[in-house]
C-alpha cells in the first residue's frame, strides 16, 4: 500500500482532513468541531475522526491549530474559539493513540508552508502567507523554511496596534461587519453590480491592508505575499486601493520584483499540515 500523510485542520466550527498520496491531496472530509464541549470530548472527537483514515498506511499526522502551539512538545497553549482547549498535550495524546509521528503548528503557519510547498509560492524562497477571513492570520517562510518563532507566534500581525485597535480589526471580516454591518461576500456582490457604497468598503479595506503590507515589507522584505482565506476571492475589488497605498512605500527598489499573489488552493491549511510531516521526513532522510 502506498504511504500517505494525513493532514488535519482544526477550526472553531469544523475539523477537516485529507491525505497526501504521491503528491496529491485526496479524500477531503470534515466534521463539526464540538467547540463548547470539555477537553476530553474534543480530544476523542479528533481521535475518532483520525481513525476514519486508518485504512491508509499513514507515515505521519500533521495538525494545524488556530492558536499558539509549543511546537517542540506538541502542546496547544490556547484557542480563543474553543474555550476548553487550553494547554492541551495534543501531540502526546495522538502519538500514544496512533503510534505515528505527529507534528502540530499554528494554522496560519501551515497556510504559508502549504502555499510554499504546493501552491503559487513554490518559486519563492522568502514569502509571507496572509489569511483574510473572519480573522487575520500570518505565516513566514524564510530561505525556504517555515519560521514559527517561540510558541508558533511569529507572524501574529493580527495583534499589532493600529488606529486605536489592531490590524485584525481593519484587515479581516471584522472590518466589514463593524463599519458596514455586512459580510464581505454580500458587499462584493453589490460592488460588482456597481454599488458605489459597497465599493467604498473595499477601497478602505485595501488601504488598511496596504498599511499592513508596508509594515511587513519594512520588517521582513519578502519576495511575495500570498493571500488566502475567503476574502481573497474579492481581491479585484480592493487591489487598486492596496497598490495605491503601497506606492508610498519608502524603498521603491524593494517593490521592483515584489509580488502579491492569490492562493489557488482551497485546502491550503491541510496542505500545510501535511507539509509539517513531509519536511520532517526530508530532514531525517537527508
Amino acid at each position: 500500500m502506498e504511504k500517505a500523510i494525513l493532514g488535519i485542520d482544526i477550526g472553531g466550527t469544523g475539523i477537516k482532513g485529507g491525505v497526501l498520496i504521491k503528491g496529491h491531496l485526496e479524500d477531503i472530509r470534515s466534521i463539526p468541531t464540538p467547540a463548547h464541549e470539555d477537553k476530553e470530548h474534543i480530544l476523542e472527537t479528533i481521535a475518532i475522526f483520525i481513525e476514519s483514515y486508518l485504512d491508509y498506511d499513514l507515515a505521519g499526522i500533521g495538525v494545524g491549530i488556530p492558536g499558539l502551539v509549543n511546537v517542540e512538545e506538541g502542546i496547544v497553549l490556547g484557542l480563543s474559539n474553543i474555550p476548553a482547549f487550553q494547554h492541551v498535550e495534543l501531540g502526546k495524546f495522538l502519538k500514544e493513540r496512533f503510534a505515528k509521528p505527529v507534528f502540530i503548528n499554528n494554522d496560519a503557519n501551515c497556510f504559508a508552508l502549504g502555499v510554499h510547498k504546493f501552491g503559487v509560492g513554490r518559486k519563492f524562497k522568502n514569502l509571507i502567507g496572509i489569511t483574510l477571513g473572519t480573522g487575520l492570520g500570518g505565516g513566514i517562510v524564510i530561505n525556504g523554511h517555515l519560521y514559527s518563532g517561540v510558541n508558533s507566534a511569529a507572524g501574529e500581525w493580527c495583534s499589532v496596534p493600529y488606529l486605536g485597535h489592531n490590524f485584525e480589526h481593519y484587515c479581516s471580516g471584522k472590518f466589514f461587519l463593524n463599519y458596514y454591518q455586512s459580510k464581505p461576500k454580500s458587499l462584493a456582490k453589490k460592488a460588482l453590480a456597481g454599488d458605489v457604497y459597497a465599493q467604498k468598503a473595499f477601497d478602505e479595506f485595501g488601504h488598511h491592508l496596504g498599511e499592513l503590507f508596508k509594515h511587513i515589507l519594512y520588517t521582513i522584505a519578502p519576495e511575495a505575499i500570498i493571500l488566502g482565506g475567503s476574502i481573497r476571492k474579492t481581491f479585484p475589488l480592493f487591489k487598486g486601493a492596496l497598490y495605491k497605498n503601497l506606492s508610498t512605500f519608502g524603498y521603491p527598489t524593494v517593490l521592483e520584483n515584489f509580488k502579491i499573489l492569490i492562493s489557488e488552493l482551497d485546502e491550503t491549511a491541510i496542505h500545510g499540515a501535511v507539509a509539517l510531516v513531509e519536511i520532517e521526513e526530508e530532514t531525517v532522510n537527508s
